[in-house]
């Protein structure tokens, strides 16, 4: 009670400065922020809004903790398909095997210098390549290891000739040496290369040797050059050659070197660039130096050394990202885990193997551990539980005891290779026949909440379920929320704390994210009606689908459980029901109706200022709106000029209706149809420039692919860490996650607020939206999208436009 208790002993509220200052003050970690967030998501439970008090704290934190380990679910065990012989062109051993990202396909390198390229799908052998260096005599080449440079289409091969060589890989059928690292003082023994994903032009190439040195050399241009051309030196492979001696004195302004001997006598095994933590990390059989970390000093090119004790050394390790934990496998039959800045002892030891472990592998995406021992023997281990939950033995091929085997996972694909010498043996798991589920019923809506990195669909049996983004888990699962009622559509507040579900009871309910109901919308005046959308805007909420003219709910309404609605002022000036709409600050709303009208209206008057229509007498100003409904049919329009400005066939006609969304970069469009096919566009240059017509030249199709069985119900893109994510949610009883593109686009600014069936806003990146000047016009000053980024403010007659010929959108049934 002291964190809310007053020195009376009576216990008090507290406002949210006062909770995050007193919170940080008593606790002596975390942040502002984090006490901020942990306020906000206590407050939204209770019913005195801005204030919390110690009970409210403690139900809150009880009830989380509650949710889970009622969620917890238990580890899962891979079902593994018999393992398979992959036909190798290696007579030696397997020193590596890398993925190619950009292609999928594999990539497998031999003590001999014997590349195999193999494809991404089958593993089948595609071709073979013998690595050229004309230092030593072929019989006399040897491998060490080999690492991809990620975005420099290279690899760099280490040999026994104490030599880094770095091969071309823009051709896979010749692999050309470029470079070639010459006079290092020991034989490079592992590689391993890491780049910086905030600075594209920089990275890091690790090499651990045979006499106990670790070196790290830092590139500073990657994407022009590795290194600098200093003199006209090249071998007989016309690479260029590279001193060590030269790049340790600096003479290569593009890159530097940083070195530590902490391993010494001891070969180093294994080399791991931590880039989040700025360190090396290596492993040796040396007890005394079993792992070392070097620390790099802030803006200083030494090096902070800490080592790791254990009985008789170690030959593999691994780091978990998400859980920052290091995984060792000890010759003396362990498995340690370690916090990288506790050097004293391990976090734990995971005992189950009977022989030295040899290799270890985190699984980073469920907080699990291969493991594999020179017995033959492959554990998994659930890390959070530091139990063994699944041991294969008895399948892997009997080779000589001194085999060193290489264990490479690939985690997306679901597959494990294992090297024993000559020998690759494939282990995938069994996939799923039938598509698992998200819920029981068919999915009608999906939203992301960024508040609290969650995805929350609704279904056609009244129930709602969160789950967490990054992983996919369930969080919480509400049931019967509008008792027997479909949900139809969902919509969330500005706040994220608060969800809008529509039900064809007629009513629209307010839940906050324990499932709590607050308020009760009678947008249906006690009828059964069928709401297809539901948009929030500042000051009012807008609901439609079974009537001509919107039903709007006033905020100071909700200061009752049961809101009633009040008068549209603008009135019915649709000839049919009002399906969706979509808004465009400071005060643009565009509506659409069953019959394909579309009306664009002043929100704050709730004037109709105009209808459009597919032929106009305008000529200027590019599209910022679109919209799409029946015969598969997409529609591109420029709102200030009333103007249909593109038009394109997105999905066969036969198709019927579709969906779509818009991406908040306004780069992109995503279309889906009843058979469950996704279309991803790329409009953001197209129809923005004024012309004298109409054009039906589709955007540029990105990608078409089909996640669904049956009919997709609903589209929505978003942002969560720079990454562009796609949610659609199917009458096939599922939910689906897809990423966009891996890299946030140039930000521009959008004026979509909310995602809706058919309409959109967006912007173009030549002209961004500006704040209109307030005496712009009635019509909310918005700006055309013509050549220059010219403003026009509308006509009077414009303005006046309240009835004429409807923009035939809807050519076939909207669903």
């Amino acid at each position: 009670g002291a964190l809310v208790g007053d020195p009376s002993g009576e216990s008090r509220s507290l406002s949210r400065a006062e909770f995050i200052h007193m919170a940080w003050s008593s606790v002596g970690r975390g942040s502002t922020e984090e006490y901020g967030l942990l306020f906000d998501s206590v407050v939204i439970t209770q019913e005195h809004r801005g204030r919390v008090d110690w009970g409210g704290l403690c139900s809150f934190l009880l009830m989380e903790l509650s949710d889970k380990v009622k969620n917890t679910r238990t580890s899962s065990v891979p079902c593994w398909k018999p393992p398979r012989t992959l036909t190798c062109p290696h007579r030696d051993p397997v020193q590596k095997v890398l993925n190619l990202q950009s292609s999928g396909q594999y990539l497998t390198v031999s003590k001999g210098g014997t590349v195999g390229l193999r494809d991404g799908e089958d593993m089948s052998l595609l071709h073979t390549h013998r690595l050229q260096n004309s230092t030593v005599a072929p019989k006399d080449l040897w491998v060490t290891d080999m690492v991809l440079l990620h975005k420099v289409h290279k690899i760099a091969v280490s040999f026994t000739s104490k030599e880094v060589c770095f091969y071309d890989m823009l051709s896979t059928q010749d692999f050309s040496c470029k470079y070639k690292l010459k006079g290092l003082k020991f034989t490079p023994w592992c590689l391993d290369y890491w780049g910086d994903p905030s600075h594209l032009d920089q990275a890091v190439l690790t090499i651990g040797d045979i006499g106990g040195q670790v070196s790290a050399i830092y590139f500073t241009s990657v994407n022009i050059s590795l290194f600098e051309r200093l003199s006209l030196r090249t071998d007989s492979d016309s690479a260029d050659i590279i001193l060590w001696d030269e790049l340790v004195k600096g003479k290569h302004r593009s890159c530097y070197t940083v070195t530590h001997h902490a391993h010494i006598p001891a070969w180093v095994r294994k080399v791991h660039y931590l880039g989040l933590l700025e360190a090396f990390v290596s492993c040796s059989t040396r007890p005394q130096s079993s792992m070392v970390i070097g620390w790099r000093e802030k803006e200083s090119r030494s090096l902070r050394i800490t080592s790791f004790l254990t009985k008789r050394g170690v030959w593999d390790m691994d780091h978990h990202q998400g859980l920052n934990l290091i995984a060792t496998a000890g010759v003396d039959h362990q498995v340690l885990l370690w916090n990288p800045y506790v050097t004293s002892k391990p976090v734990c030891a995971l005992s189950g193997h009977t022989s030295p472990v040899t290799a270890v592998r985190f699984m980073q995406t469920k907080q699990q551990l291969l493991s594999y021992s020179k017995d033959k023997v492959l554990c998994l281990w659930d890390v959070s539980s530091q139990l063994c939950v699944h041991r294969l033995a008895g399948v892997f091929p009997n080779t000589q005891e001194d085999t060193h085997t290489l264990l490479f996972l690939h985690e997306e694909q679901q597959l494990l290779l294992l090297s024993f010498n000559s020998l690759l043996l494939l282990l995938e798991t069994v996939k799923e026949e039938k598509r698992t589920s998200s819920h029981e019923h068919p999915v009608t809506c999906v939203l992301y909440n960024s508040l609290f990195r969650q995805v929350v669909s609704s279904d056609s049996a009244s129930s709602v379920i969160c789950w967490l983004a990054d992983t996919g888990q369930k969080v919480k699962e509400f049931h019967r929320c509008h008792g027997n009622a479909y949900i139809t559509t969902m919509a969330l507040d500005g706040t994220q704390t608060r969800l809008f579900t529509a039900g064809t009871d007629g009513e629209v309910k307010v839940w906050d994210f324990n499932g709590r109901c607050l308020h009760r919308m009678n947008a249906g005046m006690g009828r059964a009606v069928e709401i297809s959308q539901v948009l929030l805007l500042k000051r009012s909420i807008l609901a439609m689908g079974w009537e001509r003219m919107l039903t709007v709910f006033r905020l100071h309404s909700f200061s009752q459980s049961f809101v009633e609605p009040s008068e549209w002022k603008g009135g019915a000036q649709h000839r049919s029901d009002v399906l969706c709409a979509a808004f465009q600050p400071p005060q643009t709303l565009v509506t659409g109706s069953y019959d394909g009208e579309i009306i664009v209206w002043n929100n704050s008057t709730e004037k109709a200022l105009r209808k459009l229509r597919p032929h106009s007498e305008h000529r200027e100003g590019g599209a910022d709106l679109v919209s799409c409904g029946g015969s598969g049919v997409v529609r591109l329009w420029s709102t200030a000029r009333s103007r249909l400005v593109g038009q394109f066939t997105a999905h066969h006609r036969d198709l019927g209706s579709i969906v779509m969304t818009v991406s908040p970069c306004g780069k992109y469009l995503v279309t889906a149809d009843r058979e469950g096919t996704l279309k991803t566009w790329d409009i953001q240059h197209h129809c923005l420039q004024p012309d004298d017509g109409m054009t039906t030249e589709p955007p540029n199709m990105l990608r078409c692919f089909r996640p669904h069985f049956d009919r997709v119900t609903h589209l929505e893109m978003f942002f969560q860490d720079d990454s562009l994510l796609l949610l659609s949610a199917s009458s096939d009883c599922s939910s689906c996650g897809h990423k966009v593109t891996s890299k946030k686009p140039n930000e521009t600014h959008t004026a979509r607020t909310h995602s809706c069936f058919f309409f959109f806003f967006w912007s173009s990146p030549e002209h961004p939206q500006q704040e209109p000047e307030r005496d712009r016009g009635e019509h909310g000053g918005q700006e055309d999208r013509g050549e220059g980024g010219k403003k026009s403010p509308p006509a009077a007659s414009e303005r006046s436009q309240g009835s004429g010929t409807s923009a035939e959108v809807g050519e076939g049934e909207l669903n």
